[in-house]
């Protein structure tokens, strides 16, 4: 049944979330209007939306328009105290995200992931689990495709849905059947006016749960920890330091699963993943599938084929003795954090971005210890020199060629050279990924040494 046929609905965001709930409500015969601070040259498929009948509202919000719709539809971009919305807001005129729309027609189970690092591994793990187990499996959310391009299809086994704090914002009864907190640490403090605030809007994932529907939470996370206890779903906990009586739990060189009195075991030597932080990431991914019956042993066999994804602790090349890392996705503090505390050092650190507004003091003690040398770039540079004076030589580089040379000139055999920003990428890219593709084209065409031939 085609519930918003008729309506007169309004979508804030022309960029590939607002795109597809675009396509999605014409479907439904609902009336349309795209709107969007920018003009129509920056908006893409213009002419084929006016074709399509949809009403264009760019360059500005006409606040007339948000007050007359029936329902307003938000990009998780988009920040509820835009006037326009606060208005319609005060009018009475409902204002949803994205996922509450999907989770209205959607009929397939949820299993929606949050948390400030290792979502999107978490989010792929799980679907190849689901996949390897022989279920049909819809991957996306906040990860590739928006969650209302699911609704193309309608025999989806599970849903498995990457959710950022943004998207949680504007839910209802967006309710998972698992949901997943993997991790709290600063991050987007240029969106909330404090910590409370992004907490609040990552404990909203659990708000709709019933008494049938599963928590999954980091135990070793003060943070996660703190909001544990809301919602009304069964809680089971992971933990990357000790065997847990009941839950997901590491020894130093097993992962253990009890669950209703049993006890499964997996040997974490067997991942072709690295790190603690993966092996917290592997524990709640398996989490989900485990409790719905999957098999141990396939789901086992789908995690240790993976080997990670792009832009995460990718290794581009090792040149002269040099190894160079892509961690373009470490866009906040507590993601650095991590990917430091893997390599020996002596490491020369690329950083810097557009500014989050979190706290860089976390950085000092790894840096001061590990890093050879601090290049930084983008707009945080200036307030990333001034939180980390002292702990070792630091350069500025006026681009991320400039930095890529610097850190070059400077390396020697057995140092390793990271781009891991700790900040976001929009100040001189076009987001993470094209950062880190800048880089490993810039790495890769660094020129190989010359070689003297000796006779």
């Amino acid at each position: 049944m085609k519930q918003f046929g008729g309506k007169n609905v309004l979508i804030v965001g022309g960029g590939k979330t607002g795109l597809a709930l675009l396509g999605f409500f014409l479907r439904q015969g609902a009336r349309v209007t795209l709107s969007d601070r920018r003009d129509e040259t920056r908006i893409p498929q213009v002419e084929i939306m006016r074709r399509a009948g949809v009403t264009l509202d760019l360059g500005g919000h006409d606040p007339a328009k948000f007050k007359n719709a029936d329902l307003i539809v938000v990009s998780p971009g988009v920040s509820l105290t835009q006037p326009a919305i606060s208005a319609a807001i005060e009018a009475g005129v409902p204002v949803w995200g994205e996922i509450e729309v999907a989770a209205r027609v959607l009929n397939a189970p949820l299993v929606a992931i949050t948390g400030t690092n290792g979502k999107s591994t978490v989010t792929t793990l799980i679907g190849r689990i689901f996949e390897k187990c022989g279920s049909k499996t819809f991957v996306g959310g906040n990860l590739g495709q928006p969650l209302i391009e699911a609704e193309r299809e309608h025999d989806w086994d599970w849903i498995i849905a990457e959710i950022s704090s943004f998207q949680l914002e504007a839910v209802q009864t967006f309710r998972p059947r698992h949901a997943l907190l993997l991790n709290i640490s600063e991050d987007h403090l240029d969106r909330y006016d404090a910590m409370e605030d992004y907490m609040a809007a990552k404990a909203r994932i659990f708000a709709a749960q019933t008494e049938n529907d599963w928590a999954i939470l980091n135990s070793e996370d003060s943070l996660v920890q703190k909001i544990a206890h809301q919602g009304r779903a069964r809680r089971i906990q992971f933990s990357s330091r000790q065997v847990l009586e009941e839950g997901m739990g590491f020894d130093g060189r097993d992962i253990v699963w009890r669950h209703d009195g049993s006890e499964k075991r997996f040997p974490a030597a067997e991942l072709k993943l690295a790190g603690i932080h993966n092996i917290e990431n592997v524990m709640a991914a398996l989490i989900p599938p485990l409790l719905e019956g999957c098999p141990a042993e396939t789901a086992w066999e789908a995690v240790c084929r993976f080997t990670g994804l792009p832009h995460r602790m990718t290794h581009v090349r090792t040149l002269d003795g040099v190894s160079w890392y892509d961690d373009s996705k470490a866009t906040n503090v507590g993601s650095v954090v991590k990917s430091l505390e893997g390599p020996a050092a002596p490491i020369i650190l690329i950083a810097g971005g557009k500014d989050k507004g979190g706290d860089y003091g976390p950085l000092r003690d790894l840096v001061a210890g590990k890093v050879a040398c601090l290049i930084l770039i983008g707009e945080a540079a200036a307030r990333m020199e001034q939180d980390l004076a002292g702990t070792t030589r630091i350069e500025r580089a006026a681009d991320l060629a400039e930095a890529v040379q610097t850190a070059h000139r400077l390396a020697t055999a057995g140092t390793t050279v990271l781009l891991s920003p700790a900040c976001s990428s929009f100040d001189m890219f076009r987001d993470f990924e094209d950062r880190g593709d800048q880089f490993a084209s810039l790495v890769r065409q660094l020129p190989e040494p010359q070689r003297r031939d000796i006779g």
